[in-house]
């Protein structure tokens, strides 16, 4: 095949690839563009503060499956994803749009509950609901929602300004969702195969929580602000706390180092990653979905935070040439890899 008829699969690039394959052919023409691409949402100048605009897009399919995620969760949950985006800039969200794609077999009472989620995720984050779209859908259900969020200009975090001995942190526990959707999709095919077999989902309750109705850390963004504290950087977990560090490292040119010990795994999905013959860790490095807050402070802060029940310690921000590492508790030491959620 010639070079000008080559054809590459977008899968070969994955989604971050794809991104900097178009970005790197664009420049911003308006000096009010502070930050386009490749942060958790883009910067843009608004006088003395600046607006956070961050876009997501939910696909049935996908992202969802519309046959254990209620509409209602379905709802809460596709606000609350690009609210973490404002989050992760150490912003706080103001409006939203949401534009959906909806097939014929969505009834005006199906579409009512998904709003009636939006409208309950709008009340817990402080958010108005000013606009969106609405179009036909050759098959299922997609989703796609912005967010409108505001910061001073001095307090914005971004993911590149991480430095060498920073202290890595990050909100509540990780690898819940993960196992969540492993337990939703066993009990998917359980039904299939006898549709008399109701789930009971009771004793893993938690985790299915934190994978069909997972919410935005702002209250750490209050928290930090009440404490006097700005992040080095910041990004919430959407992909797997591996493939964050990733993104933390590279925009910072820093290396990693974590420990295994030091990971916040809830019992419930330590227990549960036993049960499917999963490691705990891995389900924490690569799991996805957690929406937490990974974020770097400069040690001169420690002191300010670490009394903060929700927020755990698990490493510090390494030289570039020693790469990325986790220490084992058995104090071995491994590379990390990035093998979160892939889009494509």
């Amino acid at each position: 095949m010639s070079e000008e008829n080559k054809r590459t699969e977008i899968g070969e690039l994955g989604e971050f690839g794809l991104i900097n394959q178009i970005s790197k052919k664009f420049e911003n023409k308006n000096s009010s563009t502070l930050i386009g691409i490749g942060d958790d949402a883009a910067v843009i100048e608004s006088g003395d503060k600046v607006k956070l605009l961050s876009t997501d897009m939910l696909v049935e399919g996908v992202h969802f499956d519309l046959s254990y995620m209620p509409l209602q969760h379905l709802g809460y949950k596709s606000v609350a994803v690009n609210v973490s985006d404002i989050a992760a800039m150490n912003g706080k969200p103001q409006q939203i749009t949401v534009s959906l794609g909806l097939s014929n077999r969505f009834s005006v009472e199906a579409v009512e509950a998904f709003y009636e989620g939006v409208r309950f995720a709008c009340e817990d984050f402080a958010v108005d609901l000013v606009g969106g779209d609405t179009t036909s859908s050759p098959t299922g259900l997609i989703i796609s929602v912005s967010v409108i969020g505001e910061s001073p200009k001095d307090k914005v975090v971004y993911r590149k300004n991480a430095e060498e001995k920073d202290i890595i942190c990050v909100t509540g526990d990780l690898g819940g969702a993960l196992m969540g959707l492993q337990v939703l999709e066993r009990e998917k095919e359980v039904f299939k195969t006898n549709p008399d077999m109701q789930p009971d989902l009771t004793e893993y309750e938690y985790i299915v929580k934190r994978q069909l109705k997972p919410t935005a850390r702002m209250d750490l963004i209050f928290e930090l602000e009440e404490l006097g504290v700005i992040p080095t950087a910041m990004i919430d977990v959407s992909d797997g706390l591996a493939s964050e560090l990733f993104h933390i490292a590279t925009q910072s040119q820093l290396g990693v180092t974590i420990y295994e010990d030091k990971l916040p795994i809830d019992q419930m999905t330590y227990n549960t990653a036993v049960e499917f013959k999963l490691d705990p860790a891995t389900c924490a490095l690569n799991g996805g979905e957690d929406y937490e807050l990974l974020f770097t402070i400069s040690q001169s802060d420690f002191e300010k935070i670490k009394n903060l029940p929700d927020v755990s310690a698990i490493g510090y921000m390494d030289k570039q040439e020693n790469g990325l590492k986790m220490v084992t508790k058995g104090g071995n030491t491994v590379p990390l890899e990035a093998q979160g959620w892939k889009h494509f």
